[in-house]
């Protein structure tokens, strides 16, 4: 079976896509934005929005039965290189010990006012999982 779940946004509507889709163990989250879904408000600084688009990923990681903690991929989206750093900093916190492989790429958003954007893949169970971690010599 595959489960698609929309928050109410009008956008996911309109643009006719899914804030989470999943199929088998697997959970796809859409682009994910800084916005606080409680008070509709939009932080200022890149590191805020940052912590809201983690807050928002991880409620609907939440609703399919996930955590953070099943993240196997990330993609975050941040439209000014001078804010790398300020938002890998949050994104560094939030996935300590969980290391996903992940992709950061500097590239204009929809809304000038996004400082970022997050899309993950995880794999429900995956924080279950035994880990096996290795350092390797990749030349």
């Amino acid at each position: 079976m595959i489960t698609k779940v929309k928050t109410g946004n009008p956008f996911e509507d309109k643009e006719s896509f899914s804030r989470v889709v999943v199929i088998g163990n697997w959970i796809m989250t859409s682009n994910t934005a800084g916005r606080n879904l409680k008070t509709n408000m939009m932080p200022d600084t890149a590191a805020e929005q940052a912590a809201e688009a983690f807050n928002n990923v991880e409620a609907a990681l939440r609703s399919v039965g996930a955590s953070l903690s099943d993240v196997v991929r990330s993609r975050v989206t941040i439209p000014d290189p001078k804010d790398v750093e300020a938002v890998m900093q949050v994104v560094g916190e939030r996935f300590r010990g969980v290391d996903p492989v992940s992709t950061v790429t500097c590239t204009p958003l929809a809304l000038g006012y996004l400082k970022m954007e997050l899309e993950v893949t995880a794999y429900k169970g995956a924080s279950d999982e035994p880990i096996e971690r290795l350092v390797v010599s990749l030349s």
